[in-house]
């Protein structure tokens, strides 16, 4: 009979040090999403991003603003995000996981590249993986069914590049890894402080501050849940076609049919407005932004979400495309608003306005069983997965 003692041990082992499995990150995470929506609104990413590179462009002068941005501190996609990196970063501190890890130069240069094009696609497609995709469906949105069948069609444009990259050129030594013995006290500090910016934005008297508590905290969980499952959309979306293995596609799937449920029944009851994540980008805007944003997070190594977690665990390469990705995000959303073209990207369609609630569930379970059973079948016979 193991001890009281040995009990906590392995229970903080459990929560702390062991990987999570996908399906497990993938329920989390839809937990997670429905607490946002709940809270306020739905989870994204790219608008966090993009609001400190508007920043930096506004404050050197090079955008033409009535008014300044929205302060990144109080600003509800830029406070998601850093709970996000905040929470991932506590997850690989006290795992012993987190370290600056410096990749070949070859890599450094395609991170670069590979994050203006994501900028470019999440323009196109109103948002990335997150917003584009996996929020979209959730929120009944038609545009996000189309980025799917973009980011699909871009994986396996991506993944051709990598295997003609592969016989053509070598990736150079790594460079050094360092930082990577931090103690994790330093995890359990960090989560104080956010606690502790918990409690000061609630007693702040700046507009809305009462509401960044819940993005912060609720983002921390979905950075947490992401680094110790190493649920990755990218991984969920790639690996089918490149080594047939199907654990991230089939989390991601039963991720989105249960955020679905959550987000579509307060909207249904007027808890939470229908127009929620409907943006005009059905149909050609998020599927040509699907296909840019798909082909480019197979080069970069990690989508929209992907990126931002694997920062907070020291990944170079990582931190060369969420700087790219942010800026190009910025400049080609702004050129966009200044000469009309966000509209011009396709058209609002909330499913339930044309089938129904009911209707609209049924079809993002489909869907979402569809890919499952395929990617499962192709884990068994590897019909799918592309040679090199």
């Amino acid at each position: 009979m193991s001890s009281f003692a040995g009990k906590i041990k392995e229970v903080y082992s459990d929560f702390f040090k062991k990987t999570w499995s996908p399906m497990t990150g993938g329920i989390l995470l839809a937990l997670l999403a429905i607490f946002m929506f709940a809270w306020q609104r739905p989870w994204g990413i790219v608008g966090g991003i993009r609001n400190w590179a508007d920043w930096l462009f506004y404050s050197i002068g090079l955008f033409d603003l009535d008014e300044p941005p929205a302060h990144p501190l109080y600003y509800s996609s830029s406070v998601m995000d850093l709970g996000l990196l905040a929470g991932a970063w506590i997850s690989a501190v006290i795992a012993r996981e987190f370290a600056f890890r410096v990749p070949p130069m070859l890599e450094i240069y395609k991170g670069a590249i590979a994050g203006i094009l994501m900028g470019f696609g999440a323009t196109l497609a109103y948002g990335c993986n997150v917003g584009g995709f996996y929020s979209a469906i959730q929120n009944l949105s038609a545009n996000g069914f189309t980025m799917m069948i973009g980011l699909i069609i871009g994986v396996v444009i991506g993944l051709k590049y990598i295997y003609w990259e592969m016989e053509h050129f070598m990736p150079g030594p790594a460079g050094p890894t360092f930082l990577s013995k931090l103690p994790p006290i330093l995890g359990f500090i960090a989560f104080a402080g956010l606690i502790y910016a918990a409690y000061a934005y609630a007693g702040s008297d700046v507009d809305d501050a009462e509401l960044m508590p819940g993005y912060l905290l609720i983002g921390a969980g979905i950075g947490f849940v992401f680094h110790r499952s190493r649920l990755c959309m990218v991984n969920g979306f790639r690996e089918p076609f490149m080594t047939g293995e199907a654990a991230m596609g089939k989390a991601v799937a039963i991720s989105v049919i249960l955020g679905t449920f959550g987000i579509a029944i307060m909207k249904f009851m007027e808890l939470r407005a229908e127009e929620l994540y409907v943006v005009p980008a059905f149909w050609w805007g998020s599927l040509v932004g699907g296909i840019i944003f798909g082909a480019a997070m197979v080069v970069a190594g990690g989508c929209g979400s992907g990126s931002l977690w694997r920062v907070a665990e020291g990944q170079v390469k990582l931190w060369v495309v969420i700087i790219t990705f942010a800026l190009s995000n910025s400049l080609f959303r702004y050129w966009f608003e200044e000469n009309d073209w966000m509209e011009k990207l396709g058209k609002p369609v909330f499913l339930p306005d044309y089938i129904g609630y009911g209707g609209s569930i049924f079809l993002v379970i489909v869907a979402m069983l569809i890919w499952y059973i395929i990617i499962d079948w192709n884990e068994e016979s590897n019909k799918l997965v592309l040679e090199i």
